[in-house]
């Protein structure tokens, strides 16, 4: 309803709250929206950079020189441990400290396969290959999980969480030893 007065169109009482209560509508998903793609930019940087990270802790496992002065256990324990340190160093600006990403000084193992925390490293002999002391042409997986805070209690009821709370991502790579 418009009343005249003096030659131009003046809104009527009811409808001066209007554009608030329509801009209030479209405020609230489009806030959503948004916080959606920053939470979810968070952990695409987190799962981008533990993928990457897993994969240059593979290279390293890969590539590491076996020393002819240890025993294949102590080479088996060098080798986790530079796949360690290298993992940490790659991981750039994520939490490698608990309850992100949790590791030890120890490994425990079972198999072929050796897990420090949320770092697990596995060797496999694949078809065809003698096993050996250097483990040359075995395959090395590397697998790294971190749990991602999630910092938007809407957008965080909507996903998978483990028992923090967190996001659980995970980076596995896999390579054969030379």
């Amino acid at each position: 309803m418009v009343r005249a007065t003096g030659g131009s169109a003046v809104p009527a009482r009811r409808e001066r709250g209007q554009g608030l209560v329509e801009f209030a509508l479209v405020l609230t998903p489009m806030m959503l929206i948004l916080l959606g793609i920053i939470q979810f930019g968070f952990i695409f940087n987190a799962y981008v950079t533990l993928t990457n990270a897993s994969r240059e802790a593979a290279r390293e496992g890969s590539i590491y020189v076996y020393d002819l002065t240890l025993t294949k256990a102590q080479n088996d324990t060098a080798r986790n441990n530079r796949i360690k340190s290298s993992l940490t160093a790659s991981m750039n600006l994520l939490t490698k400290t608990a309850p992100n990403f949790t590791t030890g000084t120890t490994w425990s193992q079972s198999g072929q396969t050796f897990s420090n925390g949320d770092l697990t490293v596995a060797y496999v002999i694949p078809t065809g290959v003698t096993d050996s002391e250097p483990r040359t042409g075995q395959q090395v997986t590397v697998s790294a999980v971190y749990h991602q805070d999630l910092l938007i209690p809407l957008i965080s009821a909507l996903l998978p969480k483990d028992g923090g709370g967190r996001l659980a991502l995970t980076g596995q790579v896999t390579m054969v030893i030379n």
